[in-house]
């Protein structure tokens, strides 16, 4: 399990995105904490896998494009009525 942390006053400012066929990137003023507390990274962006193959678990390591990953509709804007 990781978690995500910011302060109070930065949490407006989070912004997170499926990239096509990529990770999630999440933009702001990010602190990426393991399940036992430790801070793995403290970055303004962070590239977070989610195809599974990264070997560089939570982050991206562009294992998605050597296995062919394919998004399943999470990068695509919802469509408007």
């Amino acid at each position: 399990m990781i978690s995500l942390m910011t302060t109070q006053d930065d949490s407006a400012n989070i912004t997170v995105t499926p990239t096509k066929d990529g990770p999630l990137e999440i933009v702001g003023a990010v602190r990426v904490v393991s399940a036992d507390g430790t801070t793995m990274r403290e970055a303004s962006r962070v590239y977070l896998c989610r195809c599974g193959h990264s070997t560089n678990k939570p982050f991206c390591d562009g294992a998605h494009s050597k296995n062919g990953f394919e998004d399943s509709g999470l990068g695509k804007a919802p469509a408007t009525p």
